[in-house]
């Protein structure tokens, strides 16, 4: 086998293992602060402290580029979400939003 295409299949398999450790990692957290009581709420979550994805052209934990993203979440306590106090007017949604996207 070409070094190059075992190079290639190596990074491919440890990035799929750590994706698969972040989620676990999530999910364990989810469950310890007791899921039921956070919510998604998108659009709040500054740049690079969002929870996960929203959708195509999002990826997850961490990736967003754009403080307050409208298509990323960060769990809040439940409840909250639409209470959060943002610049600029700015509100959270429990649905993805189209304000604050990067460019295409």
């Amino acid at each position: 086998m070409d070094e190059k295409v075992k190079t290639i299949t190596g990074l491919a398999v440890a990035s799929a293992f750590a994706a698969a450790l972040a989620l676990a990692a999530m999910s364990q957290s989810a469950s310890a602060t007791g899921d039921k009581d956070l919510e998604k709420c998108f659009g709040v979550a500054k740049a690079g402290d969002n929870d996960c994805k929203a959708g195509e052209g999002t990826s997850c934990a961490g990736h967003a580029t754009i403080d307050y993203q409208g298509n990323y979440y960060k769990l809040v306590p439940a409840g909250t979400c639409a209470t959060m106090e943002l610049p600029d007017g700015r509100k959270g949604s429990p649905e993805a939003l189209t304000r604050d996207l990067p460019p295409a």
